[in-house]
């Protein structure tokens, strides 16, 4: 296979879309049979992700997919759901922009003077809800996502312990590859050079290549966001004409419709779990009751109902020949049930309290 020479970085990349899918066919071959999730998770676009991330050497994207796959079945960032993460959102510290560039890609806004946690566990947690999130929103036709980063107010005593760095560099290198287009850093104090010199190093290069500096006082360095964004949406806070900020109760319920769609994205192949049994006189419908009133029944085993489970998703799977039925909220196995019980569950839907009876 011949393949051209990237002058600039002196990488070897595909040189035809033959020669890239080919790739593409060898490393599909190499992971052996997917199911469920995993499969999912491994369409061609992923697969050239993780390619490019490794200069398109084969055995290396292997290697890497393969401990993505390990890490995405033990961390199931998938089942991520903003009731786990709206306590380290509650200052707007990372969140999805409700504007895109003009490529159409999904921008993450960061600020990191706005910490309010020390917990590392949650802000990774929270840093992989939003990845996810992120990805869900991106058009069909795009991979990346650009960071916007505001500085104001931070300082070395405000940053993430190294140890949260580390870790944040790993997870986003090694399980999010290829999903950067650029971050922009605006307004970096000095002493940010700093703490950049101390993390740097856990960065891959074409990682940090992808980082932009602007600085108010500077117009050339300002023209990367006039280049990227229509100023009218871009936030005033980083020189746009958008005085909108941060609103934690407006985009708790936006974050919850996302994640409506999260269950249903997975759910194609999530659980393992058969489509439900039709109902019939012999295994009639299942009734949802919120604080002992029946606010819907599942016909098809199947319920999406905001005003009974808070914005999740709330699966009955109708259980036959005797057999106990199965509940599940946003994905998650919540137990089961056998037809003349009731289960009461504030656990499943972490708001009021939620039945179920079939």
């Amino acid at each position: 296979m011949s393949l051209k020479k990237n002058r600039s970085q002196g990488l070897e990349e595909p040189c035809s879309d033959v020669e890239e899918q080919s790739k593409v066919l060898e490393l599909r071959s190499s992971l052996g049979d997917l199911a469920g999730r995993s499969l999912k998770y491994c369409s061609d676009d992923c697969l050239k992700r993780y390619l490019c991330a490794r200069n398109w050497n084969v055995k290396k994207a292997e290697k890497m997919l393969k401990e993505s796959i390990k890490w995405r079945e033990s961390y199931k960032p998938e089942d991520i759901r903003w009731v786990q993460v709206a306590k380290e959102s509650e200052t707007g510290k990372v969140f999805r922009a409700n504007f895109a560039d003009k490529f159409g890609r999904t921008v993450l806004i960061m600020h990191p003077a706005r910490q309010n946690t020390t917990s590392h566990d949650g802000q990774i947690r929270q840093l992989v809800y939003c990845m996810e999130n992120a990805i869900l929103n991106l058009p069909a036709n795009r991979e990346q996502m650009v960071w916007l980063i505001h500085f104001h107010g931070w300082t070395l005593y405000k940053s993430v312990p190294i140890k949260t760095a580390r870790e944040t560099a790993n997870v986003l290198q090694n399980h999010f590859p290829e999903r950067l287009a650029l971050a922009i850093l605006y307004n970096p104090p000095r002493i940010f050079e700093t703490f950049w010199a101390i993390v740097k190093p856990f960065l891959d290069p074409k990682t940090y290549r992808k980082v932009r500096f602007v600085y108010t006082k500077s117009p050339d360095t300002v023209k990367v966001l006039e280049d990227l964004f229509d100023m009218k949406d871009l936030h005033s806070s980083f020189g746009g004409q958008n005085p909108a900020d941060y609103n934690h109760e407006e985009y708790g319920k936006q974050m919850q419709e996302d994640d409506i769609k999260t269950a249903q994205y997975w759910n194609i192949c999530e659980n393992n779990v058969e489509d439900p049994p039709s109902i019939s006189s012999s295994n009639p419908q299942a009734k949802v009751h919120m604080n002992g009133n029946v606010v819907e029944t599942l016909g098809n085993g199947e319920l999406h109902s905001r005003s009974a489970t808070d914005g999740g998703l709330l699966q009955i799977v109708a259980g036959s020949h005797g057999e106990d039925s199965k509940v599940f909220f946003n994905g998650e196995s919540k137990g089961t049930f056998s037809s003349d019980n009731k289960v009461d569950s504030e656990a499943v839907t972490d708001g009021e309290a939620t039945s179920a009876t079939v």
